[in-house]
Order: structure tokens, then sequence, then C-alpha cells
């Protein structure tokens, strides 16, 4: 356990991105995971960050599912829940393989990549019911992989469920119950694995006051700052982030 304990500097930044990241939840209801892992990949051991994002992200979906609960519509995530279940394991079994800078490496690539995306205008673009079933599937698959390898099971769902289209209230009813029950699974897988032990337990239980105070920050901001502005703001930090660690990794 002890060795997971973060000096002080790291220990800034482990608080730092945690009340980012609960700052932009309360605000957006997204992005817990992609803010938490920009911040914690440049202060803590790379191995040690996706159980921390995962349980971060558990916490925080079981904080808001009794307020939104009723509004799930399972039957419409389940498409995409069964095959993404198929993906946790794979992703598990890729973490336990991956080397740090590989890890780093990775998601600093994809944080890049989704933040050039919704900077570009790509999520804007509508495909309506193109694929149907055996495309959210494979979306939530590949988004399975992700929760389970570093702890990113939303981004991919969410960019798709944009992409088709409709009002954004009945995108989250399908993204956020895919997005619980995926991390609740990766975070079996990991401790099983042994990469979530109780150190990291520790970890996530120091970010838990910041995570709740930058929730509380967020909903109190919510109607005072354009959502346009702020959404940029945010996605231009994930870029800096994402190559930020493309750059360290590489050197």
């Amino acid at each position: 356990m002890l060795e997971h304990l973060p000096d002080a500097w790291a220990l800034a930044f482990l608080l730092l991105g945690a009340l980012a990241a609960g700052f932009i939840s309360g605000f957006a209801g997204f992005g817990t995971a992609l803010v938490a892992s920009g911040f914690w990949f440049h202060a803590l051991p790379a191995q040690i960050v996706p159980p921390l994002i995962v349980l971060a992200g558990v916490l925080g979906q079981a904080v808001s599912f009794f307020a939104v609960r009723r509004s799930f519509e399972w039957g419409r995530a389940r498409p995409f829940i069964l095959p993404g279940a198929l993906g946790v394991p794979l992703g598990v079994a890729a973490l336990a393989l991956a080397t740090p800078g590989a890890l780093r490496l990775t998601v600093g690539v994809f944080l890049t990549l989704y933040a050039a995306f919704q900077l570009l205008g790509v999520a804007r673009h509508g495909i309506g019911d193109w694929g149907g079933r055996a495309a959210d599937g494979a979306v939530g698959f590949a988004g399975g992989f992700l929760g389970g390898f570093a702890g990113l099971s939303g981004p991919l769902p969410l960019v798709w469920l944009q992409m088709r289209g409709g009002p954004s209230a009945r995108q989250r009813a399908t993204y956020q119950p895919f997005n619980l029950v995926i991390l609740a699974l990766a975070g079996v897988g990991m401790a099983v694995s042994g990469v979530l032990d109780a150190g990291v337990a520790m970890l996530a239980a120091l970010c838990f006051p910041a995570t709740l105070a930058g929730a509380w920050a967020g909903m109190r901001a919510y109607s005072r700052i354009s959502e346009t502005a702020f959404r940029r703001a945010v996605l231009a930090m994930l870029l800096a982030s994402g190559a930020g660690l493309i750059v360290q990794t590489l050197r």
C-alpha cells in the first residue's frame, strides 16, 4: 500500500485533477475520466492511473445514479452494454501487459484525437441509424476495451451517440447506464487481476472530497458560464494535455 503514497507535488496534482474532474462533471455531466487522466498521468505512476480513474468514475456515476435513474433507457443501452462487457476483460489483460510508456502514449493519442474531433465538429455530422445495432455493438465493444484498459469507457459511445443525433437527454439516458455498468465491471476485473489494490483505493478515498467539492462548484457555475465557451476551454486543455503526454513519452 505504501508504495502508492504520492509525494507533495504529486499529491497536489492528484487533488487538482480530482477537483477539476469533479467541476467538469458537475458542470457538463461528462468528462470525469478524460480530465482526471490528463492530470494524473503527468504526476503518478502510469500503472495506477487506470484503476484510480475507474474508481473515481464509479463513485461519480453512483452519486448521480439516484438523480437520473428513472430516465435510463436500458433497452437502448443494451446493444452497447453486452458487447462492452466482452471488451472489458480484454482491456484488463492488455493493461497487465502494457508498459508505462505504452500506456501514457495510448492515452495521450486518445485524448488528442478526442479533443481534436470535438473541436473540429466531427460529432456534429449526423449519421442517423447507419449501421444499426451491429455498429452500436462495435462501439460498445471498443468502449468496453478502453474501460478495462484505461478507464475511458465513455468517450467513444458519447461521440457515437452525438453522431446518431437526437435529444441530448436521450443520449445521456443511453450513455450513462453503459458507463456505469462497464466501469463497475472494469473495477471488478482490475481487482481480480491485482491492478486495483488497497493503495489505489486509498488514493481514491483521498480524491473523493475534492471531486465532490468540484462537482458542487460546477453545478453552481452551470448557470453563470457559457456552456459553449467552457466546453471549448476544456477540449483545448485536453488537447494540450494529450499532446504533452505524447511528447513526454517520446522523449
